[in-house]
Parts: structure tokens; sequence; C-alpha cells
């Protein structure tokens, strides 16, 4: 008996503990409609505990895991997120942030979830000299206003600004509730909305808000962003007033052109403004240059134009927003990227970010930071650069930008590329020859492209291979010498010549030159199997087997004949101007 009392006086004492805090929950999704959202909840309590379901003042219907206090909801949500049981942007929300429960039926867990005991303010980060904006009122704060009459509301109503009518306009935009313009004008359609919001609140459809139903409703608008405490940064160095999330990241390092904040904890967030002196060459570069990072998604809207630039780019992982100005020879801007899954956050703060970004005296020095060991050709700044999931080589056939590789280099791919620029349509992949023809989405005019020898080359004659060896880090492709050991693969086989030459994989797809320039075939990857041949023995497609099978696709090949050779430099300008890389994307 007396170990049973020590238990329960043990259990009482955690219990206390626990309820002396907020009780919290873990946010795991959200739909529109309560159909969707009751098919997705069910789902999660078939292999999950503690699963809920409430509605938002939104009019969105939210699945959460909980309650838990703050210390266990942290640990659940890093494991849950590694086991790949939650999306990786789920996150610890506060009981105010939901209203009414739908799952399970009958139950309501938000009675007994506020805390007792009110954790302290978190402090306010600070950057050099920064002042931190208005803060929204707490969520779960109450409303020390009294309520009203309708006479009284009117009165009180029309003492507002056009600026306080707007934002209560966005606020039931936001809701859900208004779906006219932002205009500071109460006309038919925002008494509506109004009258809509009451009705969702339990209240007096009046279609005019009281004081306190205006502070509500700000509230739960600014609800979302509990957490964010955004805060106004002026970054000297990089020349830029600009408002961001302090809540979820921090200045991290320089690397121009960029000043990098850093997330600091749970949410992904990112953001590096932009600042750098330039020209419109620069500034057009740069533009480019920015879409080949990896947390800048390439499915998205891209605008440039004279004077600035906009890139939008969404995928599983990010929600990436650029935007840059150039001005009086500097470049100043910011690129913000958000975890996919999270538009209410996402969208409130970048219109944070954007209304607040301001350019300041000063640039970002390029010397700011010294050259580090640890540089890399596939960082840019500090940011990784996006990387293909694997490359070859191919060549020009016709002066309409077709391009031939092996067919090998494109399996799986999501989508082709050469150079990592021009994006190119698969015409046909044949993998019992090994061939694979490419099309150009866009218009390309090739300078040079591939004569084919037409007559029968000599045994034992010098040939060449030009490929990108080394994934096009060389920038050119590369000419490696060889000899022609046999018109027939090792077999027998017609289709294929046998060389005697010592390439590298990414050669692979290449044009073989004859001593004039011609093209003999097409490289064939290395033999990868059971079978091990000796170092020094390739294989190329031979020209009878390229021309019939592209004939086939109705792609015209020019053809020459004659054997006099050409200048080694004449043949390296020909094989770079002919010659591309090909990238595979996943």
């Amino acid at each position: 008996m007396k170990q049973v009392i020590a238990a329960a006086l043990i259990w009482l004492g955690t219990a206390i503990c626990v309820f002396a805090q907020e009780l919290v929950w873990i946010q795991v999704e959200a739909q529109p409609n309560l159909r969707a959202a009751e098919d997705r909840v069910r789902s999660y309590a078939t292999r999950l505990p503690d699963v809920a379901g409430f509605q938002q003042s939104s009019n969105w219907y939210v699945i959460a895991l909980g309650p838990y206090d703050r210390d266990t909801a942290e640990g659940q949500l890093r494991t849950l997120r590694v086991l790949g049981e939650i999306p990786r942007d789920s996150f610890i929300a506060r009981s105010s942030a939901y209203r009414s429960q739908f799952w399970p039926i009958g139950q309501n867990a938000l009675a007994a979830t506020a805390p007792v005991t009110p954790a302290a303010p978190a402090p306010t980060p600070q950057v050099e000299s920064n002042e931190t904006t208005a803060a929204a009122p707490e969520p779960d704060a109450p409303v020390a206003v009294p309520d009203e009459t309708l006479r009284e509301a009117r009165a009180s109503e029309s003492r507002l600004t056009r600026d306080e009518k707007k934002e209560l306009q966005v606020a039931l935009q936001w809701a859900g509730f208004y779906r006219a313009a932002i205009d500071g004008s109460y006309g038919r359609g925002t008494r509506a909305a109004m009258r809509e919001w009451q009705e969702f609140k339990g209240l007096e459809p009046t279609g005019v808000l009281t004081t306190r139903q205006r502070a509500t409703l700000l509230r739960d608008y600014n609800a979302v962003l509990e957490g964010m405490d955004i805060a106004t940064v002026t970054d000297a160095q990089a020349g830029i007033q600009i408002d961001l999330p302090l809540g979820v990241m921090a200045f991290e390092q320089y690397e121009p052109p960029f000043a990098h904040y850093r997330p600091t904890g749970d949410v992904t967030a990112h953001v590096s403004l932009i600042s750098q002196p330039g020209s419109d060459a620069r500034f057009r570069g740069l533009y480019n240059v920015l879409q080949t990072l990896d947390m800048v998604p390439t499915d998205g809207p891209r605008k440039l134009n004279r004077s600035s630039f906009q890139i939008e780019g969404q995928d599983d992982r990010y929600h990436t927003t650029v935007e840059v100005r150039f001005e009086r020879g500097e470049m100043k801007g910011f690129m913000f990227v958000w975890p996919a899954g999270d538009d209410q956050r996402r969208t409130r703060v970048l219109d944070a970010v954007r209304a607040s970004f301001t350019p300041i005296p000063g640039v970002l020095n390029p010397d700011l930071v010294e050259p580090t060991e640890d540089q890399s050709v596939d960082l840019l700044a500090g940011l990784e650069v996006r990387q293909p999931a694997q490359t070859a080589t191919g060549f020009f056939v016709d002066g309409a930008g077709t391009v031939l590789t092996h067919a090998a280099a494109i399996d799986n791919c999501g989508r082709v590329s050469i150079f990592g620029e021009t994006d190119m349509d698969v015409v046909f992949a044949d993998s019992a020859l090994g061939l694979a023809a490419l099309r150009p989405q866009s218009p390309t005019a090739p300078i040079s492209y591939a004569t084919f020898q037409g007559s029968v080359p000599r045994l034992k004659s010098e040939v060449l291979v030009a490929g990108y060896s080394f994934g096009g880090l060389l920038g050119a492709p590369t000419l490696t010498t060889g000899s022609l050991e046999d018109l027939r693969g090792l077999g027998g086989e017609d289709t294929v010549k046998r060389l005697a030459i010592e390439t590298q994989p990414g050669d692979a797809g290449g044009p073989v030159f004859d001593g004039g320039g011609k093209v003999l075939g097409l490289l064939q990857p290395m033999q990868d199997g059971a079978r091990k041949l000796p170092n020094g023995v390739g294989f190329a497609v031979d020209t009878d087997t390229i021309r019939a099978r592209l004939q086939d696709a109705g792609i015209v090949l020019t053809e020459g004949t004659g054997t006099a050779a050409i200048s080694p430099i004449e043949l390296e300008t020909m094989a770079a101007d002919m010659t591309v890389l090909v990238e595979c994307w996943q």
C-alpha cells in the first residue's frame, strides 16, 4: 500500500509540473475542407496515437497530435520526422491557434489545455541597432476592451483610419470571408464578410464589428506569426534594411554577394540578402546563376526586366522567392526560402519581408571574406549548386540542333538539357542500338554539326574522340587519340567498330572523328558486367547504324567522303563547336 501511495505521489508531482505549463500540439497537416480533413485524420489515426482534428478560424481544418508538454512535443516532433511518419514541415502549435474540435467526435481537448503558468516572453533578437516591429497581440491574451452596442460599434468604427480598415479587410480575406478589393471602403462586400464572420463565431450578424470583435479578428489573423518574432534588421555591410523572422533564423555569415540568415530551429527557413556592385551584363549573369542553386527549384515563373528580376521556384522541399533590383550600379535584393507545405506562414512572412525591403547606402564588398581551403565548384558563396543526376557527351547532327548521344545517358531522367541551359525533348531512345536523339525545346542554331564519313575507313588509322571527360569541369571537350582496330565488334557484330583508345566514362556519347574531321561513329559506354575487357578497348556505333536509325526518325544526316587530314587546331575547333554536355536531371 505504501508503494502505491508513493507511486501516486510521484505521478502527482509529475502531473503538477506538466500542468504548470501550457500543453501544445504537433500540427502535421491542414486541409481546406472537412471531408478531406476527416479522410486524412482517420488515416493518421490508424498508425499514430493522440491524433486530433480541429477547425481554424480561417475555415481550414487541421490534423494535430497531442496535447503534450513542450519538451515532449519537441522530442516527438524530431522522432516522427526522422521516422518519416509526419511531414518535414510539421511544427508545434498552441491550442489558441485552434477553434472547435471535429475529431475524435464528441471530444473537446482544447478545454483542458489552457496554460496555468504563463510562459515568459521570448527575448527579442537584435541585429546591430535594429528595432523590432510592432508585435502582434498574443493569440491567447484576453482582449481588455468592453463589448459595444450596434450604435457604439458604428461610432468606434467611424474613428478607424483608412489603413486600419484595409487591415481588417485583409484579415477577413485571409479568414476566407472577403473576396473583393482591399480599398478601406466598407461597402456591401465588406459588410457581408463581417456578417459571415460573426455567424461563424456564433455572434449576432450585424455586419458591423465591435471593438472586441475587431481585436479578435486581428488576433486570429496574426496567430500564424506566433514565434516568428519579425524584426527590422539594418545590415550596414549589405546596405539593406529589411524585416526578418528572427524567431526562426539568425545571421550566420557574409559570403559575397550574400549575407546569410540561417535557420535556428525546426522551421528550415533561410534568407540570403543579395548585395553586389554590377553592370548590365553582371545583372543578367546573376539572374542566370541564381537559378542554378539547389534551393531555387526549377518549377516556377521567372521574370527579367531591365532593372529588376523575380524568380519563383517550388518543389516538395522548398518554396523559394528571389527578388533583385538593379539601380545606380548596385544589385540588391533577397532570396527567401521556406519549407514547402507551410503556405499560410510563408505568405505572411514573405509579405512582411517584401514590403519592408529598403536599400540604404553601402554595398557588400566582394573582398569582405578571405578564400578558404574548403572552397568547391559545387558551391556558390556557400550555397549548393544544383547538380545533375548524371552527365554524358553528345553532338549536334543537324542545323536544327538535334543531338545524338548514347541511350543510357537519359535513363530515368525527369528533364534533359545541354550545358544546363537548353532543355531537350527525347526524340527516341533505342537501348538495343545504344542510341538516343534529342531535340531542343526552343530554336537552336549550332555553330557546327557533324559530317559523317560515307566511305569505308582504313584499319589502324588514327581516330579522335571528343568528350566531356569530367562532367563539364573543364568547360570544353577533351580530345583523346586512338586507332581504329576493327570494323566489327568482338563477336563479329557489324553495328559497331572496335577502337584502341583510353577514354573516360564521361566521354560516352561523343563523336569519333577520323583525321579529316568526319564522324566515324558514336562512342559507347565502357563495358560494365561480368566480363572485364583490357584497358584501352573501346567501341563505337558505326555510321550505317546511326544513319538508318535517324532516318527512321525523320532526321537527315550530312555525309562526306575523302580522307584528307585537317590541322589539329581545325579539328579541335570543330569538335568544340559540335560536341555538347548532356545533363540528366531528376
